[in-house]
């Protein structure tokens, strides 16, 4: 148990801690929902940049760090349907992607291929963590609606995971090709 594999823990150990903060909508308590978040989210950087660095990856850490991710984002977008602050059509539509993703790398899986992750998904984790903190704020500052901006911050996170996954599909799609025709040969 590494370094990097306790920050991952943490993250998931925090989740339960999130849920707690964002069960009330109360200014102070949304301060302390957006730090336990944050705090959660910053262990994701964290957890990779030391695995990477010191040569620290482990089976457990390429397994558990994504699920962690999913299970970070989707608490946080689930805490924020119940109280209003979000549609749960959005939260669908994330989601959704999330499983088709998890679905597709398991079938490449079984035929010995390992989806590398792209850059798009680290964005749309940012572009998530960003949205997940302006709509748990739901500030007005002069003419900055938090609220809005985390709203049109999570659409884009939305297209920008769709586009991944047609990427993803893609990508699959020419490993299959190549792995028939190495076959066939």
């Amino acid at each position: 148990m590494n370094t990097p594999n306790k920050l991952t823990l943490l993250r998931i150990a925090l989740i339960p801690v999130l849920v707690l903060s964002m069960y009330h909508r109360d200014f102070w308590i949304d301060m302390v929902s957006v730090v336990i978040f944050s705090l959660a989210a910053i262990t994701d950087y964290y957890d990779g940049y030391l695995a990477r660095k010191y040569n620290l990856i482990t089976d457990f850490g390429k397994i558990m760090d994504p699920v962690a991710d999913k299970l970070l984002i989707t608490t946080a977008l689930v805490c924020l349907v119940e109280r209003g602050d979000l549609a749960a059509y959005l939260v669908v539509l994330a989601l959704g992607r999330e499983f088709a993703a998890t679905a597709l790398r398991a079938v490449a899986s079984s035929y010995g291929y390992v989806m590398p992750a792209d850059n798009y998904g680290k964005w749309k984790m940012g572009l998530q963590i960003a949205a997940v903190i302006g709509l748990t704020l739901r500030w007005d500052w002069v003419v900055f609606h938090f609220h809005t901006v985390g709203l049109l911050l999570l659409w884009l996170s939305v297209v920008l995971a769709y586009y991944s996954l047609w990427r993803y599909v893609a990508d699959y799609q020419r490993y299959r090709k190549q792995h028939k025709e190495k076959e066939t040969a």
